[in-house]
């Protein structure tokens, strides 16, 4: 009844920092309190989990994941969030009737922000 991905990171105290802060998830309790490799966030019913990993290589964390949020107003959170994140794109409206911009957070994952709108396409891709 509802999917809860678990991604693996390098920095967890950094990637709680960007969703708490940027985002405006809420951090349960890292897990253990002594040394935490675990992490739930949470916002509106999105659930959130990060563990560490150090991966295999330098600087990889041991996977790969584009997240994309369903969203009500992309524009006034694009605007929000220019401020605070780097823009990889958008927004642009898609033929598939979607307006969708995208950041990266600190892992290196894609997060699209997405609505729904009848407004015409302004991406021709």
């Amino acid at each position: 009844s509802r999917v809860c991905p678990r991604l693996p990171t390098r920095d967890l105290p950094g990637t709680i920092t960007f969703y708490r802060d940027v985002l405006g998830f809420v951090a349960d309790d890292p897990w253990p309190a002594e040394a935490p490799e675990f992490v739930i966030l949470e916002r509106d019913g999105v659930n959130l989990q990060f563990y560490v990993s150090l991966g295999t290589e330098e600087g990889e964390t041991g996977g790969s994941a584009t997240l994309s949020f369903d969203v009500d107003d992309a524009r006034a959170l694009h605007q929000t969030l220019a401020t605070r994140a780097v823009v990889e794109w958008g927004p642009e409206v898609y033929w598939y009737g979607r307006r969708e911009f995208a950041i990266r957070d600190p892992n290196g994952y894609l997060l699209i922000f997405s609505e729904v709108t009848g407004d015409p396409p302004t991406c021709v891709e």
